[in-house]
């Protein structure tokens, strides 16, 4: 009788392991997690409640540091580059991927593998090399100025990064041609889930490219463009590789972004408290963002 109840109690259970092995299986990836990511982010929020300059005895800051984000130009300008890179780093480079990917599925293009790997190849580069080939690029004697002054065009020829009104958008510029080749593969991909037969009743409709583009492949899409966004907003709020080899923040502050002002500001001025309030602040920043534009882009709660 009681082997026959434990058949029946056995029978009842969902399939597979008990929850709790289920739980084991992950512990592992949580130590890790909590090791490396949690535990250093809850250093950084008690560091930010502090002056400290890494050496001497820390002292109590109160809110001190995170209202010197909001009073203090030198820590406000970092994040409103940060949101101009944005444009660059995230606007753009889904905007010029829509485009590619809407040509590229319609068109039959020779040498498309070529294009392909041509435009995704940024990815698989270091952003270090990105950086050092584009300082080089946009030197006073780099060949952007050289190719401007062969066709005559050498009163344009400038500083790129040395520029007080261009240096950002310079950079910016960088960003977009590293993301565009992502965003591409991602609405390719996504371009080739959409059923075939969509597409052929909105041409039975008499619905041109554009119409065609705006109500059958932007909608089925939406999944791709949330990921591109998402991928995007992070990799332009945390930038900090191109900052550092191309312009150092300069000239002066205009290219200075938070990750770089963490940086700047832990290492090289020994304010590791207000940095930490930087660091802190830009995390709740990059949340704020991905979340909305899942909740926006897809349709989700947050």
């Amino acid at each position: 009788m009681r082997l026959a109840a434990l058949t029946r109690a056995y029978r009842r259970r969902a399939p597979g392991e008990p929850r709790a092995i289920g739980y084991l299986y992950i512990l592992p990836a949580v130590i890790v997690y909590a090791v490396f990511l949690l535990y250093p982010f809850g250093q950084s929020v008690w560091l930010s409640f502090v002056h400290w300059d890494g050496l001497t005895v820390a002292t109590p800051a109160g809110f001190d540091n995170y209202r010197a984000l909001f009073t203090d130009p030198s820590l406000r300008a970092p994040f409103l580059h940060a949101l101009l890179l944005l444009v660059f780093y995230a606007a753009l480079p889904v905007a010029i991927g829509l485009l590619l990917a809407a040509v590229m599925s319609r068109a039959r293009i020779r040498g498309m593998t070529f294009f392909r790997t041509v435009l995704f190849l940024p990815q698989v580069l270091a952003l270090i090399v990105v950086g050092v080939a584009w300082r080089s690029i946009l030197a006073p004697d780099g060949l952007l100025n050289d190719a401007l002054r062969a066709v005559g065009l050498g009163g344009l020829a400038r500083p790129w990064l040395g520029d007080y009104t261009w240096a950002l958008p310079a950079v910016g510029v960088v960003g977009t041609w590293v993301g565009t080749g992502l965003c591409m593969v991602l609405f390719l991909a996504g371009a080739q889930r959409i059923p075939r037969e969509l597409y052929e009743a909105a041409r039975m409709d008499g619905a041109g490219p554009l119409r065609e583009f705006r109500t059958v492949t932007l909608p089925g899409l939406r999944p791709q463009i949330a990921v591109a966004l998402t991928l995007t907003i992070v990799a332009g709020l945390r930038n900090f590789d191109l900052i550092y080899i191309t312009t150092s923040g300069g000239p002066g502050n205009a290219t200075s972004v938070p990750a770089y002002e963490v940086y700047h500001r832990a290492f090289e001025t020994n304010q590791v408290g207000s940095a930490a309030a930087v660091g802190v602040a830009l995390t709740v920043l990059i949340f704020v963002l991905t979340v909305t534009v899942s909740r926006l882009v897809e349709g989700r709660r947050p």
